[in-house]
């Protein structure tokens, strides 16, 4: 099974020096693919006005900006899963899992990173701050990505299906999914709703991992607190789940 997943604005700093190179990522054929972005930002950060990199990391702190000014090279690395910290990741709480349920989350989570594409969980990444949607200049990560990466990630998830997208819709804009999949939508009080969607992400991933869910038939069995599968419907190649959440 593979779970697609959003990164977060807020990460962890720190982590350790380690190689970086081709076998520190997934898809390492396209590893110098990843590279040429990186340099981009590299560069872009040495040499924006603070205004730019202001908007470019969405931060207005200028002792925050100053750090991620840093050559991007020199910073440490830490598994990806590890680096985010936003709300989904706060709820998934990985930190805290068993050791098989911590390997299952590595082995089947692919996180589309606004920096670096997309990454396995357990993919070694270095701390950047890069605000969703934004440009560095004139150059679009999403668009680059959709267009090097597709082919690649078709060919994974045609051998790793079924696939569960718990992406945020933006991120459609990195790979928009070709062959059947799943997604789940989130409604209360029948409103559609947007930040406990984050955190029962987060949940459901935790769950997930912790029952070893390997297919669709045993993700429908499992028990969440306060969530229930009120109807399924199937447009095309999506089949979503609409899930309520209960007092």
């Amino acid at each position: 099974m593979i779970i697609l997943f959003s990164p977060s604005e807020a990460k962890i700093k720190g982590g350790e020096k380690r190689a970086f190179d081709k076998e520190s990522f997934i898809f390492p054929k396209l590893f110098d693919k990843r590279v040429e972005v990186l340099n981009i930002y590299n560069d872009y950060i040495k040499t924006a006005s603070k205004e730019r990199l202001s908007k470019l990391f969405g931060l207005k702190d200028e002792n925050e900006i100053e750090y991620y000014k840093i050559d991007l090279f020199e910073r440490e690395s830490k598994k990806a899963i590890e680096r985010y910290s936003g709300v989904a990741f706060k709820y998934l709480n990985y930190s805290n899992l068993s050791k098989e349920a911590k390997k299952y989350i590595d082995k089947n989570v692919l996180i589309f990173s606004n920096l670096f594409g997309p990454i396995s969980a357990k993919d070694e990444i270095i701390d950047y701050k890069l605000k969703q949607g934004e440009k560095i200049g004139d150059f679009s990560t999403d668009k680059f990505y959709k267009k090097y990466f597709s082919q690649v990630l078709d060919e994974y998830i045609e051998e790793n299906s079924p696939i569960l997208d718990l992406r945020a819709n933006f991120y459609e804009k990195f790979y928009k999914i070709k062959a059947d999949f799943y997604t789940m939508k989130f409604i209360k009080n029948n409103k559609v709703v947007s930040h406990f969607a984050k955190a029962y992400r987060g949940i459901i991933l935790r769950e997930m991992a912790k029952a070893k869910v390997e297919s669709i038939e045993d993700l429908r069995e499992l028990q969440i607190k306060n969530l229930s599968i009120k109807e399924i419907i199937k447009t095309k190649n999506k089949t979503e789940f609409i899930c309520e959440i209960k007092e």
